[in-house]
């Protein structure tokens, strides 16, 4: 493991988060799309379910997608809006099947804030590792998913088997035409 285990799902819920509108295509278009993302990626605490919870999820996942966008410093800017903003309180909690991990928020949270600390307090864990290199764009050809690379040699290109496997099929078709 790269990282502490909630670092690295805060991290890859951060980046289907930032997925959920790749292509143009909104994979949140409703509070019950945001409701079952939720329960995908197991975010405790308080719901509205309201179009306005959803709005501010809208935003905080355009400001997530600038994460994987820029330098060092812009990430640190954002990082540290996102717990300024948020009001992070870092503390130790246990709940469910999860040992002690941190939780930053209040369970009254906003879902965006808990959503957007959560986020901050993982990626926080990456530039302090030095390790941003691993949250990369997917390098199949017109794909632009964000992903978080956590294998042990950083060497993950794709954000799925279908990239990768619609990768390597063009680039064994252009060997057999070129041979």
């Amino acid at each position: 493991m790269l990282f502490a285990h909630d670092t690295e799902m805060a991290l890859a819920a951060a980046a289907a988060l930032v997925n959920t509108a790749a292509d143009g295509e909104e994979r949140l278009p409703d509070p019950g799309a945001l409701a079952a993302f939720l329960d995908t990626w197991e975010f405790t605490g308080s719901r509205v379910g309201d179009e306005a919870e959803l709005a501010e999820v809208h935003q905080l996942r355009a400001v997530l997608a600038g994460i994987w966008d820029t330098d060092e410093d812009g990430v640190v800017a954002v990082v540290n809006r996102l717990l300024r903003d948020g009001h992070a309180l870092p503390q130790l909690v246990r709940h469910d099947d999860w040992g002690y991990h941190v939780h930053a928020t209040e369970p009254s949270a906003s879902v965006a804030d808990r959503m957007g600390v959560e986020a901050a307090m993982a990626v926080a864990d990456v530039v302090r590792g030095d390790a941003l290199d691993r949250l990369r764009r997917c390098a199949a050809h017109g794909c632009d998913d964000a992903l978080v690379d956590l294998t042990r040699n950083g060497s993950r290109r794709f954000c799925d088997s279908s990239c990768a496997n619609r990768e390597h099929a063009a680039a064994y078709r252009a060997r057999r035409a070129a041979g």
